[in-house]
């Protein structure tokens, strides 16, 4: 029997021209809602692999992963059913264009940040002095 348990997911928190880069989702859940860019892990593919692939998808950028943020668990944290995150810290480059699953893209300073999607406020919370230590660099 197989076992039963939660879905896989990544998200990137994008250090790009100074600023946060977020998504406007396309679809549901939390549709038209800013998010962080990211989604689910493929079958056979390493998170990071996958973070990258998704972040290239939705913004159209190439990311540096600077460091693992956190993993974020609480079942309740997408309405579709438990997922698990796995959150990087990143810096973008290239040109900057919504695709994929993305509706719009935006460019937000931290303390510009919109009510977002799951639990991205949270993250991007936890991760507020590992993104100054970045934005202090640039």
């Amino acid at each position: 029997m197989k076992p039963v348990t939660p879905l896989l997911t990544v998200d990137a928190l994008i250090i790009f021209e100074g600023k946060l880069v977020l998504i406007r989702r396309r679809n549901p859940p939390f549709k038209n809602h800013f998010a962080l860019p990211g989604g689910f892990v493929e079958v056979g593919e390493t998170v990071e692999a996958a973070v990258i692939r998704e972040a290239k998808e939705e913004t159209g950028l190439d990311i540096e992963i600077i460091k693992l943020l956190g993993v974020y668990s609480d079942p309740l944290r997408d309405p579709r059913g438990h997922t698990v995150s796995v959150c990087y810290l990143a810096k973008g480059r290239g040109n900057l264009k919504a695709g994929s699953d993305a509706k719009d893209i935006g460019l937000f300073g931290l303390d510009e940040m919109p009510e977002l999607a799951f639990d991205h406020n949270k993250i991007i919370e936890n991760a507020r002095s590992d993104i100054n230590g970045i934005l202090s660099e640039m």
